[in-house]
């Protein structure tokens, strides 16, 4: 990475002087974090900073960023050193300005961590951004989250993917992929060595037969570096599961999967449990949204209880466990001392369950942080209530100031085992993608 600039620059002198020179009119929003940076990090800029220009910032007044905008910001950053992330995510950005982002891309050397989620960039923008990666050698974290660059857009990541040997973490959720693109990803994915982390959460697919889950687990039989795996909203079904598993008995560098939002039920659930006998590496599973009902819980009791020591945080929130299944992880989790994180909300309680992780909590085995219910008493009975705690507590938002306190309160910021895997881009929080990885980043 090129050496940064050795006189601080004011940035928001440039910026004024840009827009009067190129006859554009001030951002005013733009103008202000501008200022805000150059007092803030006047003594700070040798470590490399992240500008946070999110068009969801709540707590000022935000006139979002528009194509126009981002070329005037891209030419006073072009040569600014100390800029190691960009967040403009929720402003209006199109493929106008995938073109002025691509650019900078192209002639910036030292941009680590760009997030562009739920702008509207489309097939041709991202066509632009995949192709300026071929030639950029720094950036090492992308999110592209809720651009609806749809299959074709994602054929020009898959194709860079065979290519690009810098970029960690690539973030595709909710841009509308097909069953072509995914493919070719997972194809690519097969022999990239330096991705860690992606998320392909929610692709639009027709077919009942799960070929891309199929070409998932092929890829996984024969990546070695990938850390965390979203395939939240895939339609998979325990078919899928199983080649999943199959091919992650072979596999030892996964540690977050995520298999929310799916049609995986108990015997889905039984191929997860078999895994997790035999699995040394995994420390995150996701199956939220999910029906394993009672005898999936069990399965995975079973599992957690007398064989696997190694996965740290659970989450079976809104699987149509009742008492039976809710009781036999909580009996776990007193012989397993590594499970630490368990979100259960979203399930049948009765009153033995209350009592059950009441207990866990009040005896230290349960962290509060690390759980989504909290246990209250109303004339003698034990019920439990919901907490915002989870595994993707901040995946689509995250405080517009300051860093996020309460670590526990997220696993996938909290578990350091899955991060230290994925070198945290400068000024960005050391997490997962989503997860400590994907999901999360300085104030984003």
């Amino acid at each position: 990475m090129a050496q940064v600039m050795s006189v601080h620059p004011d940035l928001h002198q440039r910026y004024v002087q840009a827009c009067q020179s190129s006859g554009h009119s001030e951002n005013p929003f733009i103008a202000h974090l501008l200022q805000e940076a150059d007092n803030n990090y006047k003594n700070e800029w040798t470590k490399g900073i992240t500008l946070k220009i999110a068009g969801n910032n709540h707590l000022v007044p935000v006139q979002r960023v528009t194509d126009d905008d981002l070329q005037v910001l891209a030419s006073v950053l072009r040569n600014t050193g100390f800029v190691t992330g960009l967040d403009l995510r929720y402003n209006t950005l199109t493929d106008a300005g995938a073109k002025h982002v691509a650019e900078f891309l192209q002639g910036n050397s030292t941009l680590r961590y760009l997030n562009l989620m739920f702008n509207y960039i489309g097939t041709s923008g991202a066509e632009l951004i995949a192709k300026a990666l071929l030639r950029n050698e720094t950036l090492g974290y992308l999110r592209m989250t809720g651009n609806k660059i749809g299959n074709k857009g994602g054929m020009f990541f898959a194709s860079m993917l065979q290519m690009n040997s810098t970029l960690e973490k690539l973030d595709l959720g909710d841009c509308d992929m097909g069953t072509q693109c995914l493919v070719a990803i997972a194809t690519a994915l097969a022999q990239n060595r330096p991705l860690k982390a992606i998320n392909l959460n929610r692709p639009l697919l027709y077919s009942e037969e799960e070929e891309t889950t199929v070409h998932i687990a092929l890829m996984l039989k024969n990546n070695s570096s990938l850390v965390e795996l979203y395939l939240c909203k895939h339609d998979m079904k325990n078919f899928g599961v199983e080649r999943l598993c199959e091919a992650l008995y072979e596999n030892s560098s996964l540690r977050y999967l995520d298999l929310s939002c799916n049609k995986i039920t108990r015997d889905g659930a039984k191929f997860l449990a078999e895994l997790l006998k035999r699995n040394q590496t995994l420390e995150i599973l996701d199956l939220n949204a999910n029906r394993i009902e009672d005898d999936g819980a069990i399965y995975l009791s079973e599992a957690l209880a007398l064989y696997n020591r190694t996965l740290l945080a659970l989450s079976v929130v809104s699987n149509n466990i009742s008492g039976k299944g809710l009781g036999a992880l909580s009996d776990a989790m007193k012989i397993n001392m590594k499970l630490s994180y368990i979100y259960i909300w979203g399930n049948k309680f009765d009153e033995a369950t209350s009592k059950a992780f009441s207990e866990l909590i009040q005896r230290g085995r349960l962290k509060p942080r690390c759980t989504d219910v909290e246990p209250y008493t109303v004339d003698g009975h034990v019920h439990l209530a919901e907490l915002s705690h989870g595994l993707k507590k901040h995946y689509y938002w995250t405080p517009s100031y300051g860093e996020v306190t309460n670590r526990d309160a997220n696993a996938s910021l909290a578990i350091a085992a899955v991060s230290e895997h994925i070198a945290a881009a400068v000024g960005e929080l050391p997490l997962p993608l989503l997860g400590y990885g994907l999901c999360s980043l300085v104030s984003t």
